[in-house]
């Protein structure tokens, strides 16, 4: 048995401590906030249940494999929450065209979207695979070569979609817009991002019953089911070989599962912060809102809006400034539904620069693109005006926890950097003792990513 302390309870420090715990290991979370989940916070507006960070879950082979590993170990799963299918993938404004994704018969995109579709849905899988192995591990190389034979000798993303020259470029623009879920351009990213819309629409996407907070919620109850003890309002302030340092108290670790965001553990282990990398992700500007009235009906669950030209989006993003229009993600759910709640609620989800700023309804970008996101999925007035109370959480308030200027997926590494040469890794030779997960190595790929790179990481220790 091991002494290890686990910094962060967001997705994948509570999925380290659940399984480390279920291994016999004396396990600690030290949590900075006063909350289960890091970007996955339960608010409540108006009396109503509002989720904050990610709001779907894709690649469901993930979490079944974190409850299946955590009953090999020896432990008891009550009731895992119920995964409600969404009636569509999403709808997506664009250009003056609203398009349903999977693409309908009778659109002018039918027959590229089912070509396309056609050859990408068999990658769910493999993907599945790629997530949930180790990077050094030869059982991942048939999935490997499965994409390779798939996406052929396109690098990135955008280079990848550049040479399917039967599909049309609008298409190509919706398929690319996927990859600002790593925070990044489409020609900064592996071509795995074009796969995604594709393998959405054949395996659905889903949310958790009760929200998607209800999965770190069942991870604690996991955790401390296994013996863990987790502490919230507690800040780590240094980190060493053997030793975690709070403002209050220490502890002994002869492991450390660090799930903070890279730069922000790099400081604990040096002392010093450094400049802030000029290449680094997105951010966001995040309003979540409880409703005093339905939206039109015909609102769907899910709406994507898109920048009339989503290479400009691209350019503000990396020099970190304001965009003309961004892309917004708008979540609508009514009474009943995912909540059980009496009013509807709803999360506009504005793409931003991971600049820091104190965001809000008033500062003039956000207003402008508010106003335009209203208009475009049908609403006769701003979204705004249906509000019974709001929050709105901005990159000032991503940089209160994570990434020090809000950068919602860290500083952005070399392209070839991505996939299984993600740097830093997750182990040091250097600093054997440190193991990192989630936001502290690769943070932009959601929950699957997240909780399956928790369990590639720490694997060594379930071995023990």
């Amino acid at each position: 048995m091991k002494k290890i302390v686990v910094l962060g309870a967001g997705l994948s420090g509570l999925a380290s401590a659940a399984l480390l715990a279920q291994a016999g290991h004396q396990v600690t979370v030290l949590e900075q906030g006063d909350w289960i989940g890091g970007k996955s916070r339960r608010l409540n507006l108006a009396g109503q249940i509002v989720d904050t960070g990610p709001s779907l879950v894709t690649f469901p082979g993930v979490w079944q494999k974190f409850l299946d590993t955590y009953k090999s170990l020896g432990g008891q799963v009550p009731s895992a929450p119920e995964f409600i299918r969404l009636p569509e993938v999403g709808r997506y404004f664009f250009q003056g065209q609203e398009i349903d994704i999977p693409i309908p018969p009778g659109h002018p995109w039918y027959e590229p979207w089912r070509r396309f579709a056609e050859e990408h849905e068999p990658l769910s899988d493999a993907i599945t695979k790629l997530l949930t192995t180790g990077p050094t591990d030869t059982a991942s190389l048939p999935a490997l070569a499965q994409l390779l034979r798939v996406y052929r000798s396109g690098l990135t993303t955008s280079s990848y979609l550049a040479g399917l020259k039967w599909m049309p470029q609008g298409l190509k623009d919706l398929i690319a817009i996927h990859t600002l879920n790593a925070g990044v351009a489409p020609d900064q990213t592996l071509p795995i991002y074009a796969s995604m819309t594709a393998i959405m629409a054949k395996d659905g996407i889903t949310v958790p019953k009760g929200g998607v907070n209800e999965l770190p919620r069942l991870m604690a109850k996991l955790a401390e089911a296994a013996g863990a003890d987790i502490r919230l309002n507690t800040r780590a302030t240094r980190l060493s070989k053997g030793k975690v340092e709070t403002e209050d108290e220490s502890f002994e670790a002869d492991a450390i599962v660090s799930s903070l965001d890279a730069a922000v553990t790099n400081q604990l282990l040096t002392g010093r912060q450094a400049a802030a990398a000029t290449s680094r992700s997105c951010s966001g500007v995040a309003i979540y809102a409880a409703l005093s009235e339905p939206l039109p009906e015909g609102t769907v669950t899910h709406s994507v809006v898109m920048p009339d030209q989503p290479k400009r989006l691209y350019a503000a993003l990396k020099q970190n400034r304001a965009p003309e229009q961004t892309m917004t993600f708008v979540n609508y759910y009514l009474p009943g539904g995912i909540y059980d709640n009496e009013l509807p609620t709803v999360a506009v989800l504005l793409t931003a620069p991971a600049d820091g700023a104190k965001t809000d309804l008033t500062t003039p970008w956000v207003r402008a693109e508010v106003d335009r996101v209203s208009k475009l999925i049908g609403l006769n007035k701003p979204i705004d005006s249906y509000f019974a109370e709001h929050q709105v959480l901005n990159a000032d308030y991503f940089g209160s926890y994570g990434h020090p200027l809000g950068a919602l997926y860290g500083e952005k590494n070399p392209m070839w950097q991505s996939g299984p040469l993600h740097s830093p890794g997750y182990r040091s030779p250097l600093r054997p003792w440190l193991y990192r997960v989630g936001a502290s190595v690769h943070p932009g790929g959601g929950i699957p990513a997240v909780i399956g790179g928790a369990m590639n990481s720490i694997a060594p220790l379930l071995r023990l």
